[in-house]
């Protein structure tokens, strides 16, 4: 018997309005404190670098990207949680990357949970290491969670 194996198509494009329902759902399911759905549309309003990811024409993953001044700042990225740990976050940050280096970005910067190990796995696979911590940055079950703030330097200085 001869099994036919399926590639998932995946692409990655800007959001756009229509997606928000769907990108404040995944957000729903995947942080116990997740943005609503008004900072998804005001990101996409400021202009942001709004993407999504999608596997066979479903959308599967979201990031968001601000950029100024030189620098980007990685304000969010998620992957549909039954999607995890099959590269699409990967995929997803190398696309983050090449826009930040695209636009001439010296550094780019994110916080995480420092109890998020394989988000920090895949942030430091691609390069980022830890420059400070933000005390009480994240809200938590009881109280607050600190943030580590990672960069990555795209552009040697002159």
């Amino acid at each position: 018997m001869i099994r036919a194996i399926h590639e998932a198509q995946v692409s990655i494009r800007d959001m756009r309005h229509e997606d928000l329902a769907h990108v404040s759902d995944i957000e729903r399911r995947s942080y116990d404190f997740p943005w609503r759905h008004g900072v998804f549309r005001d990101c996409l309003l400021a202009g942001y670098q709004c993407i999504v990811l999608e596997r066979d024409g479903t959308l599967t993953g979201y990031a968001v990207l601000s950029i100024a001044a030189g620098e980007a700042h990685i304000l969010n990225i998620c992957i549909e949680p039954t999607y995890r740990s099959m590269g699409y976050g990967e995929r997803l940050m190398d696309d983050i990357l090449f826009r930040a280096r695209t636009a001439s970005v010296r550094e780019i910067f994110l916080e995480v949970r420092p109890t998020n190990t394989n988000a920090l796995a895949l942030y430091r696979k691609k390069g980022f290491h830890t420059v400070a911590k933000r005390p009480a940055y994240y809200q938590a079950e009881g109280g607050r969670e600190d943030a580590a703030v990672l960069v990555k330097k795209l552009i040697a200085d002159s």
